[in-house]
């Protein structure tokens, strides 16, 4: 059974990063981007902490969760060959085309190259890889490392499907059945985040990144788990959802204070990981519950959201940075340049998805659509 909660979950988290990306137009300058607004500001992280603390997660397990229904009805082979098409074309694609004009705007307002798009693209748009040379998938990253997990582990996928009385998904089952019970999975996390991040900063870079793949890569496979124990999961987060939103202001408001009040050494190290997992899990948990109690409904809104969102995240960046650049040194009020923003992305995305990538079928190709106009994907990037 298709759960609809899931679609607009995604499709919520996907309009979210419209406005976190804009958000890092104007975060002072230690969160780096791109490019950046004449003036920064300070307090804009801590909204962005917020978001940033479960955004990504959140998308990883949805992403689990649709792995397990796209199995269901494929074989391994099928599977992988779908979800190579569907991840690795937009991908390729989005390096030699959408994302190019990104670095060439980052590297013109910085000084670093001269001339116009022209010049720059195709000539050196992929000569070294970003940030000394052009080449990057920027924004993209999440595809990748997507295809990774979905390819490297579809033989423990398929295993669990062909075992469904295995320990492992009847002990998923029982610890799903208890309020408390989900706070289980945060012990992984805790040590991926104590002993693992020290150690590999985040970089999207793929090779090396080993923290942002280990922590990931469970995130994912914890989707896969908690949908494979079908309703006793969605029960638990349902009833029990007010229970979690406590514990996500809690664990957020400690979270803030942590990191504010207390200088770096190895107790704030270990606390924060705790604090940190803690926080981002309960806030998980609750968008899941309060999304299985009001949203698992069809619409013929969500069937339109749940295909132009993945055209919308390839294109989103590209636009905001290029509204930005004009932008950045105008001595205009924040507040303006911000609403600019936000609105000129989506309704620009939207213009582009709507009358050039929706019809025409070559186009949807590169943008990971399915060859029918209209068709619900069957699961998740």
């Amino acid at each position: 059974m298709r759960r609809y909660d899931l679609d607009w979950l995604r499709v919520i988290v996907f309009l979210l990063l419209i406005f976190y990306h804009v958000g890092m137009f104007f975060v002072a300058p230690d969160w780096g981007w791109h490019i950046k607004n004449n003036i920064t500001y300070e307090w804009v992280k801590y909204p962005m902490l917020f978001l940033n603390q479960w955004r990504l997660p959140i998308l990883f397990v949805i992403s689990g969760m649709g792995t397990s229904y796209a199995l269901s009805k494929r074989t391994a082979i099928q599977f992988a060959l779908e979800r190579t098409k569907k991840l690795l074309l937009p991908l390729i694609f989005g390096m030699l085309v959408i994302v190019p004009p990104q670095v060439y705007l980052e590297k013109l307002s910085k000084g670093k190259i001269t001339g116009s798009y022209l010049d720059f693209w195709p000539s050196q748009a992929f000569i070294g890889t970003y940030p000394e040379g052009n080449l990057s998938w920027h924004h993209l990253w999440f595809i990748p490392y997507l295809l990774l997990f979905s390819l490297v582990l579809i033989p423990a996928f398929i295993f669990l499907r062909n075992h469904p009385n295995h320990i492992i998904l009847k002990k998923t089952a029982q610890i799903c059945a208890t309020k408390w019970g989900l706070y289980w999975f945060i012990i992984p996390l805790y040590l991926v985040e104590s002993f693992i991040e020290p150690f590999f900063k985040e970089t999207h870079a793929l090779i090396g990144d080993w923290f942002v793949i280990i922590n990931s890569c469970t995130l994912f496979f914890y989707g896969f788990l908690l949908i494979s124990v079908k309703d006793a999961f969605w029960k638990t987060v349902q009833e029990h959802r007010a229970n979690y939103l406590k514990c996500g202001i809690i664990g957020f408001s400690v979270l803030i204070f942590t990191i504010t009040a207390f200088e770096d050494g190895y107790i704030r190290h270990f606390t924060e990981a705790l604090i940190k997992v803690f926080s981002f899990w309960s806030w998980i948990l609750t968008l899941f519950g309060y999304a299985a109690k009001y949203l698992n409904k069809p619409s013929k809104v969500l069937t339109y959201c749940n295909e132009a969102v993945y055209p919308f995240y390839i294109l989103h960046q590209t636009i905001t940075v290029i509204i930005g650049y004009f932008l950045m040194n105008l001595q205009w009020n924040s507040f303006y340049k911000f609403t600019i923003m936000c609105v000129g992305t989506f309704a620009f995305s939207w213009i582009i998805y709507e009358f050039l990538i929706r019809r025409w079928f070559l186009i949807r190709l590169f943008f990971g659509l399915h060859n029918k106009k209209n068709k619900a994907t069957l699961y998740y990037q």
